[in-house]
Formats: C-alpha cells, sequence, structure tokens
C-alpha cells in the first residue's frame, strides 16, 4: 500500500489563500477591448465548496490576484430530504461572510455569483437566495447544461485552440456534467444527477469497521454509477474524443493519488484505470482506520475519497475511458471569460452565457 502513512495532526486550513501569480491572456473577440486597469470577481456556489476567484485585467490580460475555497457541502442530505440542511444553510451563509470581507479588501468592478445543483433543486433555495441577496450577492442559479458551458469554457481557456477532440468531466458535489468539444466548440453536453457528495449520503452514510462490506457497498456504487453514466454513454460515443479531461475537487484528489502511486514527482496529474483500481484496498483502509493517512490524500476530503473514487470508476467504465488528465482550470475560469465579454459588451454575464 503505496503512499499510506499513520496520519499526522495538522491544523485544518478552512480558507486557502493563492498569492498572485500571472494568468494566461484571453482572447474574448469581442467588439469593444478593456484596456483599463479592471478587477472581477467570479463566485461559485458548488454542491461541496464554495469558491472565489478575483483577478486583475489589464493589456487584455487577467493575473490571478487570490482563490478562497471552503467546503461548505450545501447539498449534504439534499438527495435524502429535498433541503439545504440548517448545518449547511449556516456553513454557506457564513462563507458567504468571509467572501465579502475579502471581495472589501479590493476594489472589484465586476462580480459574477453562480449557483449550481443544490440552489437547483433544494426546495428552500429561494430562502438561501434571499440571504446571499441581503449580504449583496445577487446569484445567477445556472441550469446543468449552462453550468457544462461554464466548464468546457473554463477547461478550455488553458488549451490552445487547436481544434482537437475532447471529451470534458466534471465531477461536482451534486451532479457530474460531461462535454464533447472540437476546440472551443462545444458539440454535445449532459449533465448528470450523480456527484461525490450526493453519492457519499447515498451509499455511505452509515460507517462500516467491517472490510468486506465496505468493500461491496464501493463495488456497488461503482456500479450504479455506471450505469448512470450508460444513460448517456452512447450519444457521447457519436462524437469519439481524441484525449478526455477532468477537472474539480474528486478529479483532482484522485489524479493526486494516482500520481503518487506511480511517481514521487512530476506536475502533471493523470488518472489511469490500471492504478485507480489498485487505489481500492488503500482507499478501503484509510476509511476504516481514521488514524492512517494515504499521501496526496487531504484530510478535508477523506470522507469523498470513496465516492469520487466510485462515482470517477463507474464514468470510466461507462464510456470505455482507459486514462484521463486533470484540468486545473474549471467553472471559476469559464465564468471568467463570460463576465470579461460581459463587461466589454455592457451586458448581464448570464445574457451572453445564454446567447451563446
Amino acid at each position: 500500500m503505496d503512499g499510506i502513512n499513520a496520519a499526522k495532526d495538522s491544523p485544518k486550513n478552512r480558507f486557502a489563500v493563492v498569492e498572485p501569480q500571472p494568468h494566461p491572456c484571453s482572447n474574448s473577440g469581442n467588439k469593444r477591448r478593456i484596456n483599463v486597469l479592471l478587477m472581477f470577481a467570479c463566485i461559485d456556489l458548488g454542491s461541496n465548496s464554495f469558491h472565489l476567484l478575483i483577478v486583475r485585467w489589464h493589456d487584455s490580460c487577467h493575473h490571478i490576484v487570490e482563490r478562497f475555497s471552503e467546503k461548505v457541502q450545501l447539498g449534504e442530505g439534499l438527495a435524502q430530504t429535498g433541503r439545504i440542511s440548517p448545518a449547511a444553510f449556516a456553513r454557506g451563509i457564513t462563507c458567504l461572510d468571509m467572501f465579502a470581507a475579502a471581495l472589501r479588501r479590493y476594489p472589484v468592478e465586476h462580480v459574477w455569483v453562480v449557483g449550481t445543483n443544490a440552489l437547483r433543486v433544494a426546495s428552500n433555495a429561494d430562502e438561501f437566495l434571499q440571504q446571499a441577496s441581503a449580504r449583496g450577492f445577487s446569484v445567477d442559479v445556472v441550469s446543468g447544461l449552462e453550468e457544462a458551458t461554464l466548464v468546457y469554457s473554463g477547461v478550455m481557456s488553458s488549451l490552445p485552440d487547436d481544434g482537437a477532440s475532447r471529451l470534458v468531466v466534471d465531477i461536482g458535489g451534486g451532479s457530474t456534467e460531461l462535454i464533447v468539444g472540437c476546440g472551443s466548440r462545444q458539440l454535445q453536453a449532459h449533465s448528470m444527477p450523480i456527484g461525490c457528495v450526493s453519492w457519499r449520503d447515498k451509499w455511505f452514510a452509515e460507517p462500516s469497521s467491517n472490510a468486506v462490506v465496505l468493500r461491496e457497498r464501493l463495488e456497488a456504487a461503482a456500479a450504479d454509477a455506471e450505469s448512470v453514466f450508460n444513460a448517456v454513454a452512447q450519444q457521447l460515443a457519436t462524437t469519439p474524443w481524441a484525449e478526455v479531461l477532468a477537472s474539480s475537487g474528486t478529479a483532482k484528489m484522485l489524479s493526486a493519488l494516482c500520481s503518487q502511486r506511480v511517481s514521487s514527482g512530476g506536475e502533471a496529474l493523470q488518472v489511469d484505470m490500471d492504478v485507480l483500481l489498485e487505489l481500492e484496498s488503500d482507499i478501503i483502509q484509510v476509511a476504516l482506520d481514521p488514524h492512517i493517512s494515504l499521501t496526496g490524500l487531504k484530510n478535508s476530503r477523506r470522507e469523498l475519497v470513496l465516492p469520487g473514487w466510485a462515482v470517477l470508476l463507474g464514468f470510466m467504465r461507462a464510456n470505455s475511458v482507459q486514462s484521463l488528465s486533470f484540468s486545473h482550470s474549471a467553472l471559476r475560469e469559464g465564468m471568467l471569460h463570460y463576465l470579461i465579454r460581459a463587461a466589454e459588451l455592457n451586458v448581464p454575464p448570464l445574457r451572453v452565457l445564454q446567447d451563446g
């Protein structure tokens, strides 16, 4: 079991900050260019985590000023109750207060807040949106297909527009978006009702101390995930792809674990089917013993490693994917693309997204 060590006590970083760093230039190709120094902020209210991205725009390039992430798990228990739980509701509002404080530190002129699956389906989503509005956040709750468009745009923002065909998968907390595109052109998209938080609540809500039982549960969760993705696998195959890219936290976690297993270094993160299967025994041991850690697995994501593994394995099996690469760019970078276009056109970003 490569990479397994005794867990070390360390304070949990609930709010990660990234130092300013250059970001690739944006090519919006719109009618009016923004040439002055401006600051933009994108806020992604996901079913697992809330994210804030603040960037500075100058001379047709944007530079990341700060990133914040908080594990809110707004979708916790949502599949069972249909509602955002009081605890998750409170965590979400606390996080928005932290985001508001962060934004006050900068002269941000353009802000876009997007809500995804949990805010699409929760019966008390309007109550949360009202509380957000009271704190100055007007939230656009996007559809699953609109979310897919943002994901694809974000992933493509870090790649050359070379006309290559790609399948992009983004496993979120409550939904998974699948997009096939050719260069910057999106060919088809699907939003599937499966995510790492909802799969945890469905399959791993009750803890188990029995390795055999846990393995059976894990494999059943993977088979269930495969059946979900099978619903669109045949349609996806009508637009063949040359490369598979996965974005967001589950893909980052599992690609890091796989990369750690095959080498001790290297910047490229990817998941090979064989290596993913080899991880099964390791992640079961980590789930059984809280004192055991796995190199590359953050404590904040321990509870999601089993459902995340099951969802990713189900996706790969359903679509005959043997290998995929992790994309550091995702929905927030896609939001930024549309927010900058909206500023150039002087219209709301949601309108730009919906107009295509």
